[in-house]
């Protein structure tokens, strides 16, 4: 490159390095509160290993410096009414902060003065995160659900892949739908998501191998939904399902998802056999999850009985849907047997509290296991009052997580890998969109304020219309790739045989 190309490049490089770090305003006017910033990481506790915390000043300011003091040194930021941190800065900020806390001071210029903010901390965690988290990427599900994908998102940074696109198979004759991924273990090399309508069947990456398996028996109700896999064996626990959906005209709760008839099945990989886990007579079955070392199957189970012989059950199950109230269960298993013994509640909702608890998950120790609770149904990410529960193992004893619900949805709580941090999803910015909110979840068993996946842009849930379904940690990231997946998703599943 010839110099006089050189110079001008250094000359750009140094002004936007000016941009970035500007000076702090002096003689600014003390206001004593803290700024109103989007998104809200004021006094959160996020991972040593997290991206930037990029955020937007809503102060009605022209140009915003935000002040960052750390031990051992301190940076300024601020571009515009935004605040946007390298990833180098951040990096070398958390390094010297990890375990204490980052001193954040906001100055903004409103109407040609400069206002100084009352300081906030965000405290860096001396625990990391699990580097991966997938999700469904999808309008809300009373617009339409064919033009989605699970994607892959990298939150030591902002990079982001799609796993798989609903719409690299799908045609106007031949729609298709993806829904409930799933690891063992948070590794990618065991791994599913599941195929409805065209092209239809269960996608199973075991071993790194990828297989299309049709999992609807003659003797089932119907393929495999909200799949478990099981954490030392080639097992995976699903429901299946009769689901129906339908739409209020005035509940701010706008949907609801009801399942007729639902089962456990237990689906061994090695012999692609599918067996029944518990079929019981009025009652419905769902959210099957494993104990860390996979001797005990957690679900969820309501107790209903049709009454109504002259309509269809689906017809009495939208007049009835407030009545269908769901417990949590627990079923010893032998992995050598493949037996399910000892089925009982551990925590009754409907009876005592009238409530209803879905979405199990059990914490890697085994201790703790978060749920849903609302006041009815099975679908809660759209009830409004769905709130996500800690229920101890040992005492039984169910408490509210405090610092992570709001008074919006909660749904699908789910544990990192190192059982240090909490993944939801809320829809507690607009009620229309779920986002992947995350908290800290400390050795002396407290949680603290829950703050949404950073993004490079601040602004980005503004203007990103879509919802984040089912966020899952993950410790690597995905090895099949998105075509492999497309050119498997054409091909024929292959037929699971059914085991008494």
């Amino acid at each position: 490159m010839k110099l006089r190309n050189i110079i001008p490049s250094l000359l750009l490089a140094a002004l936007l390095s000016a941009c970035d770090h500007p000076t702090v305003p002096t003689n600014a006017q003390k206001e004593d509160r803290l700024p109103v910033i989007t998104p809200d990481f004021t006094e959160v506790t996020v991972p040593s290993n997290i991206c930037p915390l990029n955020f937007a000043v809503q102060e009605g300011a022209t140009d915003v410096v935000a002040h960052v003091s750390y031990p051992g040194g301190s940076q300024t930021f601020g571009s515009g009414t935004k605040v946007i941190i390298e990833e180098n800065d951040w990096k070398e900020m958390l390094s010297k902060a990890e375990g204490k806390n980052l001193k954040v001071e906001v100055y903004a210029k409103v109407n040609g003065t400069w206002k100084a903010f009352s300081p906030f901390n965000i405290y860096i965690a001396p625990d990391t995160i699990d580097s991966y988290i997938s999700y469904r990427v999808i309008q809300p599900s009373y617009v339409a659900y064919e033009k989605l994908s699970i994607n892959e998102r990298n939150i030591t940074n902002f990079d982001e892949r799609e796993i798989y696109n609903n719409m690299s198979v799908s045609t106007e004759d031949k729609g298709q739908c993806i829904n409930c991924h799933s690891y063992q273990n948070f590794k990618t090399d065991n791994m599913l998501f599941h195929m409805r309508q065209a092209y239809g069947g269960t996608m199973i990456v075991n071993n790194g191998t990828l297989k299309k398996i049709d999992l609807k028996t003659e003797e089932t109700i119907s393929a495999g939904v909200y799949p478990a896999w099981h954490p030392t064996r080639n097992l995976i626990a699903f429901s299946t399902n009769k689901t129906g959906q339908s739409f209020h005209t005035k509940d701010l709760n706008k949907i609801e998802v009801q399942d007729t008839e639902s089962d456990l099945i237990l689906y061994d990989v090695d012999k692609n056999e599918v067996s029944i886990i518990s079929e019981l007579e009025d009652e419905l079955e769902v959210f099957p999850t494993w104990s860390p070392d996979g001797k005990t199957l957690y679900f969820c189970s309501a107790k209903f009985e049709y009454k109504n012989d002259s309509i269809a059950k689906e017809t009495e199950m939208i007049q009835r849907y407030k009545e269908v109230k769901y417990n949590i269960y627990a079923a010893d298993f032998n992995p050598d047997t493949k037996e399910f013994s000892n089925m009982h509640v551990i925590y009754n909702a409907a009876d005592s509290l009238g409530k209803s608890a879905t979405l199990p998950r059990v914490s890697p120790d085994g201790r703790h296991l978060l749920f849903a609770q609302a006041e009815y149904g099975c679908f809660h990410v759209w009830h409004n009052d769905a709130d996500i529960y800690m229920l101890d193992l040992k005492t039984l004893k169910a408490e509210p997580v405090k610092n992570v619900n709001s008074d919006r949805s909660e749904s699908y709580p789910t544990w990192s890998s190192n059982g240090r941090w909490i993944m939801v999803d809320s829809r507690r910015q607009d009620g229309n969109y779920t986002r992947p909110y995350i908290a800290y979840y400390d050795r002396q068993g407290k949680v603290h304020k829950a703050f949404v996946l950073p993004q490079k842009d601040p602004n980005f849930y503004t203007f990103y219309l879509r919802c984040f379904n089912r966020p899952e940690f993950m410790v690597e990231p995905v090895k099949v790739t998105p075509q492999e997946f497309a050119k498997k998703a054409k091909e024929d599943a292959i037929p699971a045989k059914y085991a008494k």
